[in-house]
């Protein structure tokens, strides 16, 4: 968890993103040496960035660039002159992972190997993890994270933030950088668990430093919107056993209120663009608002991902597409919308496929979805849902 501000503190004290990333892991493996023999600190996190501080000073000197790193944050900021106070020197933003994916995502980079980057260093996602969340070969993500790496070293961009004035260009690159930690946190690519909290937290932090930096951009509230409704159905979408509990069927007095009020009025202050993320979030406060899952407004639902599809079109917008014109329009003319996208290795894809056909009581063509949906996600809680349903239509 505190792996992120690690690295994002070492990478403003010693300019390299890489060696940054270096310096701590290596502290990592200095606290899982010494802390069984000499106990967790009173303040983990605190002795964990002191520690990495002092790795990357030591290091600056061996490599005889110590007094030219004094003399240039001399020069910056006179007042300060104890190396360990360099990386809790304030700027605009006042956050070093804000801080470090605006670096990140430097226009030097293709966007692709920028988001990639920013999800490896300040996400905790593994290589793996990001690959599915763009549904490439994981090959093709490590070779955007190392290319990066070498191509932010080589052409010497300094870890700091741009001007104000360049900030914009880099905006729709931190947003999907964000939304993409909030979702691999919201449902999890792999493991035991359907969530991972943490990241959601995560997210949601940042998310709403950026708004505060950025008060006059709709989209920034509209991901903040988005995130916050969608962060309120998470007491319910888990059993007191961990298993998944679909949309349809969660108890929706357990929703956080508080977090839909927040998420409305960060919609409310995105106004009337139809920007990206300001579209999901009015689908995800359709869902908010409905008291009861008959309540919920389909057909509006459906000409929204209509639009959205249109603004931002992809795979996935068109099976969510589908999605709501089943519950509107019905289960065939859903179908028809399933058959034609292509998400090869997509989970999600033969899953709603599979519940439509059993609407349409194919029950045989339904289970066998069902089935290819189970073997395709690697989180055992998503398996076990698939496997049920499959199960579920032999009674």
């Amino acid at each position: 968890m505190e792996s992120a501000r690690i690295v994002a503190t070492l990478a403003r004290l010693v300019g390299d993103v890489g060696l940054a990333e270096e310096l701590a892991q290596d502290t990592m493996v200095i606290a899982l040496e010494q802390w069984p023999v000499a106990g967790v600190p009173e303040h983990p996190a605190s002795w964990l960035t002191a520690t990495a501080k002092h790795r990357a000073v030591d290091l600056l000197r061996r490599q005889g660039r110590y007094r030219e790193k004094l003399a240039e944050l001399g020069r910056t900021t006179p007042q300060v002159t104890d190396p360990d106070l360099a990386a809790e020197l304030d700027d605009y933003v006042g956050d070093d992972l804000l801080r470090l994916i605006f670096t990140t995502c430097h226009p030097v980079l293709p966007t692709e190997s920028r988001v990639a980057l920013t999800l490896r260093l300040l996400g905790g996602l593994s290589t793996d993890e990001i690959a599915r969340a763009y549904l490439v070969p994981e090959p093709t993500v490590g070779k955007r994270i190392t290319r990066a790496k070498r191509t932010l070293a080589e052409k010497r961009v300094p870890i700091e933030l741009p001007p104000p004035a360049e900030a914009a260009d880099r905006l729709a690159s931190v947003l999907q950088v964000i939304y993409l930690i909030f979702n691999e946190g919201y449902a999890a690519t792999a493991g035991e668990d359907w969530m991972r909290p943490a990241l959601c937290t995560e997210a949601l932090r940042l998310g709403r430093v950026l708004a505060g930096l950025a008060p006059d951009e709709p989209e920034v509230h509209g991901l903040v919107a988005l995130m916050e409704l969608q962060a309120s159905r998470t007491p319910a979408r888990t059993g007191a056993d961990g298993a998944p509990v679909l949309l349809q069927d969660q108890d929706r007095r357990r929703w956080d209120r508080l977090l839909i009020r927040r998420g409305l009025t960060a919609l409310d202050r995105a106004g009337s663009t139809l920007g990206p993320y300001v579209l999901q979030a009015s689908i995800a406060a359709c869902h908010a608002r409905a008291s009861t899952p008959a309540d919920t407004d389909w057909e509006r639902i459906a000409a929204l991902y209509e639009v959205l599809a249109y603004v931002a079109p992809s795979p996935v917008v068109e099976l969510n597409r589908a999605v709501a014109v089943g519950h509107a329009y019905g289960p065939a003319r859903a179908l028809a919308i399933v058959d034609a996208v292509d998400l090869p290795g997509y989970p999600l894809l033969p899953a709603v496929r599979g519940d439509l056909l059993a609407k349409l009581d194919r029950a045989a063509e339904a289970r066998a979805e069902f089935l290819r949906a189970a073997a395709m996600t690697r989180n055992s809680r998503e398996r076990d849902l698939f496997t049920a349903r499959a199960a579920a239509l032999l009674a």
